[in-house]
């Protein structure tokens, strides 16, 4: 476990969204940056196919994710767990 340095703004920011969402600030926190990880690796992907992958790795028990979306099905992502 670390520590991370965020501005006032960014931890207000947090804060509201955790409240609002029902989770910890740590969780909330937490979860943008796995999105944002997500979004940078996968540019093409929207908001709820990022969610989607999320919640298909928590259901097979994955701890950190790669997505990769098949370039030869266009139709259906694929995704690469791998472990901490």
């Amino acid at each position: 476990m670390g520590l991370v340095k965020i501005s006032e703004q960014m931890h207000a920011n947090i804060r509201s969204a955790s409240a609002a969402l029902s989770r910890s600030i740590n969780a909330q926190a937490e979860h943008w940056m796995r999105v944002g990880m997500l979004a940078e690796l996968n540019p093409g992907l929207n908001y709820s196919d990022i969610c989607q992958l999320l919640i298909r790795a928590e259901a097979a028990g994955d701890s950190l994710l790669e997505a990769l979306p098949d370039v030869s099905d266009t139709d259906e992502l694929k995704v690469r767990a791998v472990s901490r």
